[in-house]
């Protein structure tokens, strides 16, 4: 793939911030990077700038949570009108102990995903995303299971219990945080990454021929403000005992290079999560086959409960 325009959301600190100065050390020839504050991320690009010595960034504000600030950085990425051929969905967190709510009603551990569909959908209505252009949405290994103090809900049995067998009605439920839902903060993260899944298989099947889609996880990174919400237990005491254990956890900047590797997919596994081999969080990345992630009416459920709590959808789907 040409190295020409990269966009990467949350790039002001952590991931974002170590797959731009990367991608910039990999050749693009631009990066737009993005952050809730303007002048945040402003003085992010000036950063990166200054360390990489190249003067390829450019800064958007694009906050998630506020559902004006996406049609806002879709109108200037329209004027800006040049195609993006690598778009990397990076921001997101694990919330805290208490549910809270966007001013759109989603709960705050899955809104990223909404802001990022609907930037995605606005990218491509607008012809904005080049004919080869790759899309990375980041994962996991929660959502794969198998991860101490972390377990994903099971769908099917929460669209049986509670909504007649509606699995859509079950995963908004789950984005909404609704009073079906017993709200807990790793498990919210758990499925908020498993619905990130499906819904990078649902849009496999809804992209132009040329483009493709993957779910990546960056693996076990807690040196991250994606952790800053997180419970004690978790802050406290996994992660400084991850820290201790070889192979438990690595660094953004070789997370990153996860990225970096999967820009260069193929279409043929378009659709795809990849993540840590079975009982690993670091290492060589491979393909999910756990049932539930390929499950394809999980999948089209994911989707259209997106699309109804986004408001946005893609026609198209080829088989």
């Amino acid at each position: 793939m040409e190295h020409s325009i990269a966009l990467i959301t949350g790039a002001t600190s952590g991931l974002g911030y170590a797959a731009a100065r990367a991608f910039a050390e990999e050749g693009w020839r631009e990066i737009i990077i993005t952050g809730r504050s303007l002048a945040r991320v402003q003085k992010t690009a000036a950063e990166l700038a200054a360390k990489t010595k190249r003067k390829v960034f450019t800064p958007l504000e694009l906050d998630l949570n506020a559902p004006a600030s996406v049609p806002s950085a879709l109108a200037a990425l329209v004027k800006r009108g040049r195609p993006i051929d690598f778009l990397l969905l990076n921001a997101g967190w694990i919330g805290g102990k208490e549910r809270v709510l966007t001013a759109a009603g989603i709960e705050v551990t899955q809104a990223p995903l909404i802001g990022h569909h609907q930037l995605t959908v606005g990218l491509l209505r607008a012809n904005l995303l080049s004919p080869n252009a790759r899309i990375i949405i980041a994962g996991s290994e929660a959502a794969r299971g198998g991860v101490p103090m972390f377990s994903y809900t099971d769908v099917v049995a929460l669209a049986a219990t509670h909504f007649q067998g509606d699995r859509s009605a079950a995963v908004k439920a789950l984005l909404r945080s609704g009073p079906n839902v017993k709200f807990e903060p790793n498990r919210a993260h758990s499925d908020a990454k498993l619905i990130v899944a499906w819904w990078a298989a649902a849009l496999a099947r809804r992209l132009p021929l040329g483009m493709a889609v993957y779910a990546v996880s960056p693996g076990s990174t807690p040196d991250t403000k994606g952790l800053r919400n997180a419970g004690p237990a978790l802050k406290w005491l996994m992660v400084p005992l991850m820290k201790l254990i070889p192979g438990m956890s690595h660094s953004p900047e070789t997370a990153v290079h996860r990225y970096i590797q999967a820009a260069e997919f193929g279409t043929d596994v378009s659709g795809q999560f990849f993540a840590s081999a079975p009982k690993k969080f670091t290492g060589p990345i491979e393909a999910m086959r756990q049932p539930h992630f390929l499950d394809r009416d999980n999948q089209e459920a994911a989707w259209q409960a997106i699309v109804e709590v986004s408001g946005l959808d893609l026609l198209t789907q080829r088989p």
